[in-house]
């Protein structure tokens, strides 16, 4: 029971960060002005005339716009639901904590880690889209994830002698490239500097153009100021995209030489050799994606796409560290 309730955590869990993904890059973050509800409405949205009016004069600085609050509420739903799976999961681990395959740690951390999400969900909304805060929601909804799929990886196999193998430590060493790479794409987004470069492989129609990398990596800017469609000036969103682009150089080919290593190896198992394939087809259509997203000038579709791909990117690296314990 305890493994199908983490499966289901893992499935609903993507579907959060893809949802909080379509959320953020359809500028309905602040769908919602207020939190838990929406103008008021803990359950759905203003619906009625008379709702609209009384909602849009109790919020005058955002009239209601019906789309993105619902965008907005699914979102919250979703969230909701996944909270309360992690909560059971934690309950279950409790009650059979004295049965050897039993985890019982990691079910109660993720419990206050999506408390933690909870809180970074809520002060999204009344710190108004605050780069900082948006990028740490996005990391814990990725870390929620992540330790999610580890409980189904550690409760679908019977762990009677784990052992560090010599793959395991640069494994670990690119999983932490990937993390980095990926908050670097949070605050890509969450500073508007997605199209901050609109073509490729130049960016302005230069291979270095005007940067402002003190200004673009300021992560405090002080309290009271809207953050929705961003508030740095071109060269400072230009210096957050070129690094997102460069340091991206740098994971693909650690990457790329890592996976070939354990696919062509003679040492690795048919086991791990699955997973880096499979984790390199993920490598090579997340860079894809990250290239049509500038091409085609950031389509929603694959703007979240290039999300979703980050977090399938990260369970394969994840499942990799694990069964590298294993060999």
């Amino acid at each position: 029971m305890f493994r199908k309730f983490a499966l289901i955590s893992v499935l609903l869990a993507l579907a959060v960060v893809v949802m909080g993904a379509y959320t953020r890059l359809s500028d309905a973050g602040l769908g919602c002005p207020d939190w838990p509800g929406c103008y008021g409405h803990l359950l759905g949205v203003p619906a009625s005339a008379s709702e609209i009016d009384q909602a849009n004069h109790a919020f005058p600085q955002r009239a209601l716009e019906t789309g993105k609050a619902w965008k907005e509420m699914i979102h919250r739903y979703m969230a909701e639901g996944l909270g309360l799976l992690i909560v059971i999961m934690a309950i279950v681990a409790i009650v059979n904590r004295k049965k050897f395959e039993q985890p019982l740690w990691l079910p109660i951390i993720l419990v206050g880690l999506v408390i933690f999400q909870g809180l970074l969900g809520m002060w999204t909304v009344t710190l108004l889209l605050k780069p900082l805060i948006v990028m740490l929601h996005l990391l814990g909804g990725l870390s929620v994830l992540a330790l999610l799929w580890w409980l189904v990886l550690k409760s679908s196999k019977q762990l009677t002698s784990v052992r560090l193998n010599s793959l395991t430590p640069v494994l670990v060493v690119g999983l932490m490239l990937l993390v980095g790479q990926i908050v670097l794409g949070g605050w890509t987004s969450t500073n508007y500097a997605a199209l901050a470069c609109p073509d490729f492989p130049t960016c302005q129609g230069e291979w270095w153009p005007e940067t402002d990398f003190k200004e673009g990596f300021v992560f405090w800017r002080g309290l009271d100021q809207n953050y929705e469609y961003g508030v740095l000036d071109n060269p400072a969103r230009t210096a957050i995209h070129i690094s997102h682009r460069l340091f991206a150089i740098v994971v693909a080919v650690f990457w790329l030489l890592l996976l070939l290593r354990v696919i062509i190896g003679s040492g690795s198992s048919a086991n791990m050799r699955q997973i880096a394939t499979v984790t390199l087809v993920l490598l090579f259509t997340q860079i894809a994606l990250g290239i049509l997203n500038i091409v085609l000038h950031l389509p929603i579709s694959v703007a979240v796409m290039h999300n979703g791909g980050a977090a399938l990117l990260l369970l394969s690296v994840v499942t990799l560290v694990f069964y590298s314990r294993l060999e």
